[in-house]
This record gives C-alpha cells, sequence and structure tokens, in this order.
C-alpha cells in the first residue's frame, strides 16, 4: 500500500488550507487533526474531507479568518457564536479554553453554535487527557436530518456522535460512538463503492430495514436506523435526544430556526480530576477497570477484550513508525486543489 510520512500529510494539508486563505493556527490545526483521524484508522472524518472543507472555503460557506464571538461567559460557562469558521479549529481552541478553566474551576464548559463541520470527535480527545483531564464532546448539524428516531419512519436527527476521553496509569480510554447506527460518510462512501452495510444499518420509506445505503440517496428516501435497530433502537434514539439537547439546546442553535448550512453546535465539558478526589484516585480507578476488561474471558472467535480507543492507538502507533496507508482515492481528490494553489504533492514512501 501507498503510505506517506504523517508530518508530510500534515505540511501538505495545512498549505493547501493555508492557499485557500485559512490565517494564522488554522491551516496547521485543521490538518493534524485532519491527519490524527486518519493516523487512528477513522478515514471517512480525515483528509477525505478536506476537499469538501477546501470546497466550502471557495464558496465562502466557511470563513477563512477571524475569530469566534463571546455571546456569553460565566467562566466556568462560555457560549461562543463560532461565525461558520472551521469546527474543526473552534472545536480543538474550544477544548483548550476549557481544559485551562476547569484547572480554576474544577468543570467548565464550551458551547458553540454556527461552526463548519467539526470532523472526527476522536480525534480531539488527548488534547485533555494528555493534562490528565477528562473531556466530554458532542455535536450535531440542525441543517440536516437523516437518521429516524425509534419507531418512526421520517428523519429528524444527524447521527449526532457523541464522544468521551478519560485519562488512565496507562493509555487513556477513547470513545467515540454515535447516535446512529453509522455515518452518513460512511453511507455515501459504501454507495459510491457499489457495496452494502454489512447489517440493516437503514430502512426504506416505508421502514423496512436494508442493507442498502442507496436509499439515503434516491427518492423516495429512507433514513438510517438509530443505534440498536428497530430492535433495540431505543438506545440511539435516547442518545440522540441527549445529544442534540446538549448540542443545540445550550448553544440555542437548533432546528427550530431551520438553518440550511452545513455545519455543527457543539458541546464542551472538561472536568478536573483533583477538584474531586485527585487524579491519583481516578487514574487509579480507571486502571482497575482496564485491567477488569482486559482480564474478561474473550467470547468465541475474540482474541482479547480491548478497550475503546485501545486499537486506533495501535494503528496511530504503527503509522507514525512505516508511514500512513490513505484510503485509496483521497489523495487523488486532492490533487486537483494541489494543482490549483500550486502546492507539491506529498512524496510516497
Amino acid at each position: 500500500m501507498t503510505r506517506y510520512r504523517p508530518a508530510d500529510l500534515v505540511d501538505f494539508t495545512a498549505a493547501l488550507f493555508a492557499a485557500a486563505g485559512m490565517d494564522g493556527d488554522k491551516p496547521a490545526t485543521v490538518a493534524e487533526l485532519l491527519v490524527e483521524a486518519d493516523l487512528m484508522g477513522h478515514d471517512t472524518h480525515g483528509l477525505n474531507l478536506a476537499p469538501n472543507y477546501l470546497r466550502e472555503l471557495e464558496n465562502g460557506e466557511m470563513r477563512a479568518t477571524g475569530d469566534p464571538e463571546v455571546l456569553s461567559d460565566h467562566k466556568a460557562a462560555l457560549l461562543w457564536d463560532a461565525r461558520r469558521l472551521s469546527g474543526v479549529w473552534i472545536t480543538a481552541r474550544a477544548i483548550d479554553e476549557a481544559c485551562d478553566r476547569a484547572s480554576d474551576y474544577g468543570v467548565a464548559t464550551v458551547s458553540v453554535r454556527e461552526a463548519h463541520h467539526i470532523a472526527c470527535l476522536a480525534a480531539y480527545l488527548t488534547r485533555a487527557t494528555n493534562r490528565g483531564q477528562i473531556v466530554l464532546i458532542a455535536c450535531s448539524d440542525p441543517a440536516v436530518a437523516t437518521v429516524a428516531p425509534h419507531g418512526g419512519l421520517d428523519p429528524v436527527f444527524t447521527p449526532d456522535p457523541f464522544a468521551a476521553g478519560f485519562p488512565t496509569e496507562g493509555d487513556p480510554i477513547l470513545i467515540d460512538m454515535s447516535s446512529s447506527i453509522t455515518t452518513n460518510g460512511m453511507a455515501g462512501r459504501l454507495k459510491g463503492g457499489g457495496e452494502h452495510f454489512p447489517g440493516k444499518w437503514a430502512q426504506d420509506h416505508a421502514g423496512n430495514a436494508t442493507n442498502d445505503p442507496r436509499i439515503l440517496f434516491d427518492e423516495p428516501k429512507g433514513t438510517l436506523l438509530p443505534t440498536g435497530g428497530h430492535d433495540h433502537g431505543h438506545k440511539g434514539y435516547g442518545m440522540a435526544l441527549i445529544v442534540e439537547s446538549l448540542s443545540q439546546g445550550l448553544s440555542g442553535d437548533g432546528r427550530s430556526s431551520k438553518p440550511s448550512f452545513w455545519g455543527a453546535a457543539i458541546f464542551i465539558q472538561v472536568f478536573e480530576p483533583d477538584a474531586f478526589a485527585g487524579r491519583v484516585a481516578f487514574n487509579r480507578e480507571t486502571s482497575e477497570l482496564v485491567s477488569l476488561c482486559h482480564g474478561s474471558r474473550p467470547a468465541v472467535g475474540i482474541e482479547k477484550v480491548r478497550l475503546p480507543g485501545e486499537r486506533a492507538l495501535a494503528r496511530k502507533r504503527e503509522a507514525m513508525r512505516n508511514g500512513l496507508a490513505l484510503y485509496p482515492g483521497i489523495v487523488d481528490r486532492l490533487e486537483p486543489w494541489a494543482e490549483k494553489y500550486g502546492v507539491p504533492l506529498p512524496q510516497t514512501l
């Protein structure tokens, strides 16, 4: 497989975003987090998104310059209007701000409205766990609806991801999950390749469960199913209500205003363990959970019980050693932008 040095991919992508007009640290931050997603194996939400972001910058749907507007600041609670700036950059900045404030107040929450798309939630988690802090992230897009509520046929939600990062005495626990069985990005990739979902993860317009991703694109459109499917979809349905209430409700950026742009309402909360029982106690308890999970007898066909994020971190370490193999076609889609802006393509290994 064709591999690239991760640092070369970051430099290449940052150069594209800088050429597209992004100012300050935005190009480097966005590039680092998109490549981080690919390093972790989340290849629908890494550099795969870069051509779409560049197109949004070109047509003005994503703002290239400036800072968020502070709408409310209660020290441990903060609300920003992102003003259509890069959601990737905004999310990184919001986590850093929440981490700083949690050091002072024990818990800090940042709510963000009208951000552009924020890519892969898992890629942000170590910004907090590397500081010994706990982070929760939830986001939704009030302009998009592709997921039906449990028992319903019409779409109401986006896949509504939720992520959490917990430090331990070793590797952090990194959880990234969505309220639907799969994502819009994966549905689009499978449709483009003429492939199907591994299971009946969607339903057609009449409510029949199906493994065909085309039902999200062909009229009359169907919907993705909430996590749990037709059988236990009340679980994903409940999670979607939590995610959209936290992200849209607290930010005031919700479906009632019927926005028309691709973007995100974001909820970020950071906890400082030293404000509670302390970091030593917290890490001791999370490490015990890790040990108990690893010690659980694996089921038939399972090599060992893993913790969320374990495989992603192993993939990243391997790619840092041997180079990152991108999903086929990603560099091909970036090549026209490289030609447009006169940015040399990254060298292969």
